[in-house]
């Protein structure tokens, strides 16, 4: 789990009435941040605190939230947590908490209206704990879905999910909200595991890469609806474009276990958070991450249960056994 990485700490906000939610991941101390964004359809908010040339060289938390644009509301939420805690960029006129985030897009799943607020963002983070990391269908994976090139007929359900490599004292975890267009599948077979439907009622998956390089569902899907959004966090001890190009090479995870990853229509992204003092090769780094990322990734979708009548995983294995 990321909370494997000592001085990291998850909370959810879930909204099981609208079908949405989301997470925070907070650091204990002040983190290096960087980020990495390949769709093309992203919603971040932060990336002037994260450009190696601001001012500041620390942030204080990471949001993922559902809701589309609306989703960004829950930061606040977050920075009023934050400032009654003592914590943020020390000023003459108090502390100013630096808050990044990014947003997935579920309108289409539940009810349209309900987004998260400033309210689950500060709910998350009092909820924010250490250790175990509720995973499946709850804070910023509740409306989340996979194998959307067809609609959210005949996709099924995505959701958050948490995992962690180690060399030595090196540790490095990911947490990743999957919301994506194409597939999901294991990184060591390449089978697919969840994903587009061959019918609304159908349990066949169909290879969504393959139909697209056919040009057959491209009218489906060419809407900005897709994203899949995570934080890879370490206690190696990174520079900002260190913690940059570890977001960059931990994002090989997403092409390990998503099919296929960073369309035009997905809005890609992932952070990095370091903490630590390990002295580590960045290569190492961001390879472990690209590990986690990708077990992350098939532990959200295994985890996940249904909602608004989208199958989820857990349904279709139980069903076929």
């Amino acid at each position: 789990m990321i909370t494997d990485v000592p001085g990291i700490r998850v909370g959810h906000a879930t909204d099981l009435n609208g079908l949405t939610g989301c997470t925070v991941i907070l650091p204990e101390r002040e983190a290096v941040g960087g980020v990495e964004q390949r769709g093309w359809a992203t919603g971040v908010f932060g990336l002037d605190v994260l450009d190696p040339r601001h001012l500041t060289q620390a942030i204080h938390g990471v949001v993922l939230a559902g809701g589309s644009a609306f989703g960004l509301e829950a930061i606040w939420g977050v920075m009023q947590h934050l400032e009654e805690q003592g914590v943020g960029y020390l000023t003459g006129a108090g502390r100013v908490p630096l808050v990044v985030g990014a947003i997935l897009f579920d309108l289409n799943l539940g009810d349209p209206k309900a987004r998260p607020n400033r309210a689950m963002g500060y709910e998350a983070c009092k909820v924010a704990r250490a250790g175990a990391v509720p995973e499946g269908s709850v804070g910023a994976g509740t409306g989340a879905t996979v194998g959307k090139l067809f609609g959210v007929r005949q996709a099924m359900k995505g959701g958050v999910g948490t995992a962690s490599a180690k060399a030595g004292d090196l540790i490095v975890g990911a947490l990743i909200a999957v919301n994506a267009v194409g597939d999901v599948k294991d990184p060591e077979s390449g089978q697919l595991i969840a994903g587009s439907r061959d019918a609304p009622e159908g349990r066949r998956l169909v290879d969504s890469a393959k139909v697209i390089r056919e040009g057959k569902a491209l009218p489906r899907f060419a809407s900005p609806q897709h994203t899949t959004i995570g934080v890879v966090a370490t206690n190696a001890r990174l520079t900002k474009p260190e913690a940059t190009k570890v977001a960059q090479l931990s994002m090989l995870g997403y092409a390990k276990a998503l099919s296929p990853p960073h369309t035009t229509h997905d809005g890609d992204v992932l952070f990095c958070l370091s903490v630590g003092n390990v002295q580590a090769d960045l290569s190492v780094v961001g390879l472990l991450g690209s590990d986690a990322v990708a077990y992350a990734i098939v532990r959200a979708v295994k985890s996940a249960t249904s909602l608004g009548g989208v199958p989820a995983w857990q349904d279709l294995r139980d069903s076929r056994a």
